[in-house]
């Protein structure tokens, strides 16, 4: 969780890949992990969890909803 803290503060959007886990189990570690570091899940793509957490000062802007 630490190496994931400091990844967010320094690049807001990170990849990380989980291996070895059921669906299933990706989703709740990217649950959790983005509950615990107050960021959002992106996507799920096989093995890879894409989150965001904007920064002190956001670098990505991203498009209104």
């Amino acid at each position: 969780m630490h190496e994931i803290e400091g990844a967010l503060s320094h690049h807001e959007l990170i990849k990380i890949r989980i291996s070895g886990a059921e669906r299933d189990d990706i989703k709740t570690m990217a649950d959790t992990i983005c509950e615990n570091m107050d960021a959002s899940l992106v996507q799920i793509i096989g093995h890879v969890v894409i989150i965001y957490r904007p920064a002190k000062d956001p670098k990505i802007q991203l498009p209104k909803a």
